[in-house]
């Protein structure tokens, strides 16, 4: 085999890489903003029964889009460096059009704000929950 055969041992690679590259895709920062409005938090805090979710679908973080098999799994991640990196990064506003174009000259550029942002509450009913099972 000589030297330019070798370089063309990986042709057929690109589906593999793509695929393996999606595989653990999460949800963007600009989404989980659009999920942390009101409205839209209570609805994935207060999912009704889904048997095909980590959990039935009961334990949720809503700030890094990740459901949990029970109440002690979701304390560990609040804790966890992971979550408090996610909670870190979601203190900037997210990137808009608006700010795009300021930064391109049209307009005078905006600084993104920065807003506090703490780890959910554990609901109350999930805390007696847990008193009880254990």
């Amino acid at each position: 085999m000589g030297r330019y055969a070798r370089k063309k041992q990986h042709k057929g690679d690109k589906p593999l890489k793509e695929k393996y590259r999606t595989k653990r895709k999460t949800k963007d920062w600009d989404q989980i903003d659009e999920d942390l409005k009101p409205g839209n938090a209570e609805k994935l805090l207060n999912q009704e029964t889904d048997f095909d979710k980590p959990g039935a679908g009961k334990f949720y973080c809503l700030h890094c889009a990740k459901y949990f098999i029970d109440l002690h799994a979701l304390k560990e991640h609040f804790r966890s460096k992971p979550h408090k990196r996610r909670l870190k990064a979601l203190e900037l506003e997210p990137y808009t059009l608006a700010e795009a174009e300021r930064a391109a000259g049209m307009g005078s550029y905006i600084a993104p704000k920065k807003r506090k942002m703490e780890t959910q509450s554990i609901p109350e009913e999930m805390k007696t929950e847990e008193s009880e099972g254990t």
